[in-house]
C-alpha cells in the first residue's frame, strides 16, 4: 500500500526543501496564482471568522509558523503553503479575511470540519462546504478579478495558468459517515455507493470550476483514516490501524483516480492531477524509523481525550515536532506536510500523471 519516495528520510527532505523553495521565491512566480479549497488540512484561517468549535487560532497551533497561531491546524506550514513557496507566490490568505482589496496571487477558501456534502461537519458549527467555497470563488472571479484585467481574454488566460489545489473528502467520513449516531449516511449507503455519491458531487463542482476558467487542478486523496489517532486510539483493532476504516478511504481514492481521469478526458484543455498522499502517509505511520521519524502514531501536541482530539490550548507540545508524523489527532506536522508538497511539486510518485512543476509548464 505504501508509496516509496526516492529518498527515504522525511528529515532529509524537510531540511533540503528550504534550498529548493528559495530558488522559486527569489525569482518570478512560475504561476500567476494559487487557489486553495478543502478542509482543515488546507485551512489558513477561514474558520477564525465563523461560529464554530473547529478552530486553530491558538497556541500550540502555529508554534513553528512565522506568524504564530493563524488558524492553520498544524504546528507550521500546510501543504498549500509549501506549494505556494515553490511556485514563488505568497501564502494564499483566507478568503474571509479579505474585505476590500483584490488579491491577484490567489486565495484560500478551505474550511476546517467541512467536506463535499453540505451536512458534513455541521455538528461543530458553521463551516464552508465545497459548494459554498465555489460560491465564494465565483464571486471572486465575477466581482473582484473581472475588474483587474483589460478584457475577458486576459482574465481567462490568468485563470488557465493558475493552480487550483484541493484536499477534501476526509470529513465526509470522519464528520459524517463514521458518525452513525449523528448522521444516517452509513445506514442509507453501502461504502461503494457512498463513495460514488461523493464522486458525483465532486464532479459537479469540478465542472463548475472549469466553467469559471480553471484548467489546472490538483486534488489529493484522502488519508489512511484508520491510522489517525482519533480512530486508531478509540477502536479495537490489530496492528497500527483500523483496516476496515482504511478500506473506506481506499474505495474513495480509487473512485477519485477514475473520476479525475474522466474529467481530464471530458473537459477540453483541462488537467486534473491526482495527489497520491495516502500511500506515503500509511508507510510513514506504520514504518516511521525508515522515514527518519521517531513516532508515527502519537500526536506531538497534548490533546483532549488522551491523544484522540485537538490540541489543548496553550499546552506545551513535544520538544521535537519534526520527529512526529501527527501534530494532533487529525492533522500532520509541518515536516510531514513538506514531504507531501515536495513530492507533488517535483517528484514522480505522489502527483500523477505529472507533478506541479511540469503542470505549470503546459
Amino acid at each position: 500500500m505504501g508509496i516509496k519516495l526516492s529518498v527515504s528520510s522525511l528529515t532529509f527532505l524537510f531540511l533540503s526543501f528550504a534550498n529548493f523553495s528559495s530558488v522559486s521565491v527569489e525569482g518570478s512566480p512560475i504561476a500567476p496564482a494559487l487557489y486553495v479549497f478543502g478542509d482543515s488540512l488546507f485551512d489558513s484561517g477561514n474558520n477564525n471568522f465563523l461560529p464554530t468549535l473547529a478552530r486553530a487560532n491558538f497556541l500550540p497551533y502555529g508554534t513553528n509558523f512565522p506568524k504564530g497561531a493563524t488558524g492553520r491546524f498544524t504546528n507550521g506550514k500546510t501543504v498549500a503553503d509549501f506549494i505556494a513557496e515553490f511556485l514563488g507566490l505568497p501564502y494564499a490568505p483566507p478568503n474571509l479575511s479579505i474585505h476590500k482589496s483584490t488579491i491577484l496571487t490567489g486565495l484560500n477558501y478551505a474550511s476546517g470540519s467541512c467536506g463535499i456534502l453540505p451536512e458534513t461537519g455541521s455538528r461543530l458549527g458553521e463551516c464552508l462546504n465545497l459548494k459554498e467555497q465555489l460560491d465564494l470563488f465565483e464571486r471572486t472571479v465575477k466581482s473582484d478579478l473581472s475588474g483587474q484585467f483589460n478584457n475577458s481574454n486576459d482574465l481567462a488566460e490568468y485563470l488557465s495558468k493558475s493552480i487550483f489545489l484541493f484536499s477534501v473528502g476526509n470529513n465526509d467520513y470522519l464528520n459524517n459517515y463514521l458518525q452513525p449516531k449523528l448522521y444516517d449516511t452509513s445506514k442509507r449507503y453501502p461504502p461503494p455507493q457512498f463513495a460514488q455519491l461523493l464522486m458525483d458531487d465532486l464532479s459537479h463542482h469540478f465542472e463548475r470550476l472549469y466553467n469559471l476558467g480553471a484548467r489546472k487542478t490538483v486534488m489529493f486523496e484522502i488519508g489512511p483514516l484508520g491510522c489517525i489517532p482519533s480512530i486508531a486510539k478509540t477502536e479495537k483493532h490489530d496492528g497500527d490501524c483500523v483496516q476496515g476504516t482504511n478500506q473506506l478511504a481506499s474505495i474513495f481514492n480509487e473512485r477519485l483516480r477514475v473520476t479525475l481521469a474522466n474529467l481530464t478526458f471530458t473537459f477540453q484543455g483541462s488537467l486534473f492531477v491526482l495527489g497520491r498522499a495516502n500511500g506515503i502517509g500509511y508507510d510513514a505511520i506504520t514504518s516511521p524509523l525508515k522515514h527518519g521519524l521517531e513516532d508515527g502514531s502519537n500526536p506531538c501536541c497534548k490533546t483532549w481525550n488522551n491523544g484522540t482530539s485537538s490540541c489543548i490550548p496553550f499546552a506545551k507540545p513535544c520538544s521535537q515536532p519534526n520527529s512526529h508524523f501527527f501534530w494532533d489527532a487529525f492533522h500532520l506536522t509541518e515536516s510531514a506536510n513538506s514531504v507531501i508538497a515536495t513530492g507533488c511539486f517535483n517528484g514522480s510518485t505522489i502527483c500523477t500523471p505529472l507533478n506541479i512543476q511540469k503542470l505549470v509548464q503546459i
